[in-house]
């Protein structure tokens, strides 16, 4: 039996709310040094393996078809670097500075982030997967296609920013903050361990399940002033 003219119209207008999302691929990239990073503006088509750059000055870095790997970035300045086209595996971060940066089509795995300044920042076809981070400041940032699979976050701070197609999918977030967000086709419904929910007004917009709405129902009677009593 064939699909209706009806059907056939909805599945697109669905699949257009979950995050776009794909693949990298990152081939014929040459092998650099710390030195090279550290004394260029611009790191093109390289590799970068298990080095240390925590504390040093890389702001304004452009970086395009990179892959940093086991690579240290404590306290290092990443304020409004670029990131093109670049894959992120086993970054260790303690404290991640990179506000005001630019991510496109970036890929971070298997990484830890203690606390991650990404305020004001631009993240666009960004995918996390398996990452472990404390605090992720995500203040007055863009997200447009965003996608963060098993990772867990201690405390996620979405205030002010503006979120379209953005989804998180087996995690598990302790706080989330939403104080003056705007969400468009924003997908929680993959997260667990939600203990506090600042600005609930930021929610709208937001897919939550219905046992998410029901540990939510508190925080939403207070916030119009709703009475429940027996």
């Amino acid at each position: 039996m064939k699909a209706s003219k009806h059907a056939r119209q909805k599945a697109p207008a669905r699949a257009k709310e979950q995050p776009r999302i794909t693949p990298l691929w990152l081939d014929d990239l040459r092998d650099a040094t710390e030195r090279e990073v550290l004394d260029a503006a611009r790191v093109d088509g390289a590799r970068l393996t298990d080095c240390d750059l925590s504390g040093v000055d890389l702001e304004g870095l452009h970086a395009a078809e990179t892959l940093w790997h086991g690579v240290r970035l404590h306290e290092t300045r990443l304020d409004r670097a670029t990131f093109l086209e670049t894959r992120f595996e086993r970054l260790d971060a303690p404290v991640l500075q990179s506000r005001r940066s630019t991510w496109r089509e970036v890929e971070l795995v298997d990484s830890r982030i203690g606390s991650g300044e990404l305020y004001d920042a631009e993240l666009r076809t960004v995918h996390v997967s398996g990452c472990r981070m404390g605090y992720l400041n995500l203040r007055d940032a863009v997200l447009t296609d965003v996608l963060i699979e098993d990772s867990t976050i201690d405390e996620l701070d979405l205030a002010g920013a503006r979120a379209t197609r953005v989804a998180l999918r087996g995690c598990r977030v302790g706080a989330l903050v939403l104080s003056r967000a705007v969400l468009t086709h924003v997908d929680l419904r993959g997260v667990e361990g939600l203990s506090r929910v600042e600005g609930i007004d930021g929610l709208r917009g937001a897919t939550i399940t219905p046992e998410q709405l029901a540990l939510l129902a508190p925080l939403l009677a207070e916030h119009v002033g709703l009475q429940v009593r027996e």
